[in-house]
C-alpha cells in the first residue's frame, strides 16, 4: 500500500517516531486547552525520511492540491523561522514572546516542541502554554476586583488590565492581595482610610478610693465593733469605766453641800480632832 503512494516509502519507511512524538505534543495541548489541528504536521512526519521532490511527488499521488502541498512542505521551514524568532532578543522580553507566540499557528508550535532542542524556544513556549495563557484567561475575574476598588470602565480600565498582566508576566501580582495592591498602584486609588476607635482613658484611682476598697475588704475593725453585754443585766458589768464617774459626781457633790452649811465633812473632822488628841 506505501508503494502506492511513493515506492520509497516502502525502503525507508514512514517516520513513525516522529509521529509518536507528535502525538505525545497534541496530548499536551490538549489537557491545556488548546485544540490543534495537526493533519499537516502529522503528513509532514510520515513522509520525513523523503527527499522534498520525493514529497512533492508523494503529496500529489495522495491527492492533495496544490496549497495544501505547499503548506505540508512549508511546516518545517516556517517552524524553524518561528524558532529562531523565539531564541532572539526579540522576544527576550515576556510580553513580547507573548504577543508573538498568541500569533503562532498551532502546528508550527507543535512542530517545535515534537523536533526541536532549543532550550530558549521550548521554554518560551512551555511558560505560553503553561503560564501565560491561564494568567491571561483570569482578566475577567481581574475586572470585577478592578471595578470594585471604584475603577470606572474605559480606555484607562483597559490600559490598567494590561499593565496588570504585563507585571504579572514578569511574576508580580499573582496572588489575590499582591494583585489588588498592585491594581491600586497603577490605578492610582489609595486604600480608604481606616477609622481610628479612641477608647477612653480609664483614671487611676485616687489614694483615698484604694485605702477605703481596702477596709472594706478587711472588714470592721475592732475599735468599730459594737459591745456585747450578758442578757438581763441591769447596768454595766463590773469593772467597767462607766460606774467611777458616778462616785465621783456624788463625792463631789456632798462637798458642796458641806460648804454651803458651813460644815465640815466627816471625814475632815475625824482627821482635825485626831490631831489636837495628838498635840496634848
Amino acid at each position: 500500500m506505501l508503494e502506492g503512494f511513493h515506492p520509497q516509502l516502502v525502503r525507508r519507511h514512514p517516520h513513525y517516531e516522529a509521529l509518536h512524538r507528535l502525538m505525545k505534543v497534541r496530548e499536551d495541548l490538549l489537557s491545556a486547552g488548546l485544540r490543534p489541528r495537526l493533519q499537516w504536521a502529522a503528513a509532514s512526519a510520515i513522509l520525513g525520511r523523503l527527499k522534498s521532490r520525493e514529497r512533492s511527488g508523494a503529496l500529489s499521488r495522495m491527492g492533495f492540491r496544490s496549497a495544501d502541498a505547499d503548506a505540508i512542505l512549508g511546516l518545517e521551514d516556517a517552524a524553524s523561522k518561528a524558532q529562531k524568532m523565539l531564541s532572539s532578543r526579540k522576544t527576550a522580553a515576556p510580553g513580547d514572546a507573548y504577543k508573538f507566540l498568541e500569533k503562532l499557528p498551532l502546528d508550527q508550535m507543535a512542530v517545535i516542541l515534537a523536533e526541536s532542542s532549543n532550550s530558549k524556544a521550548l521554554g518560551k513556549i512551555r511558560n505560553y502554554i503553561h503560564k501565560w495563557r491561564p494568567l491571561r484567561l483570569e482578566l475577567p475575574a481581574v475586572e470585577t476586583e478592578l471595578a470594585g476598588i471604584g475603577m470606572p470602565k474605559g480606555p484607562a480600565f483597559d490600559k490598567v488590565l494590561e499593565q496588570l498582566f504585563q507585571q504579572q508576566l514578569w511574576g508580580k501580582g499573582r496572588n489575590p492581595i499582591d494583585r489588588v495592591k498592585l491594581l491600586r498602584k497603577l490605578s492610582g486609588i489609595k486604600e480608604p482610610a481606616k477609622k481610628k476607635v479612641k477608647e477612653e482613658k480609664k483614671k487611676p484611682a485616687s489614694k483615698f478610693a484604694e485605702r477605703a476598697a481596702a477596709r472594706k475588704a478587711e472588714g470592721p475593725t475592732a475599735a468599730e465593733k459594737p459591745s456585747e453585754s450578758k442578757p438581763g443585766a441591769g447596768g454595766p458589768p463590773k469593772g467597767s469605766a462607766k460606774g467611777k464617774p458616778e462616785a465621783k459626781g456624788k463625792k463631789v457633790e456632798a462637798h458642796h453641800a458641806a460648804a454651803k452649811s458651813g460644815k465640815k465633812p466627816a471625814a475632815k473632822a475625824a482627821r482635825s480632832s485626831s490631831g489636837k488628841r495628838k498635840k496634848r
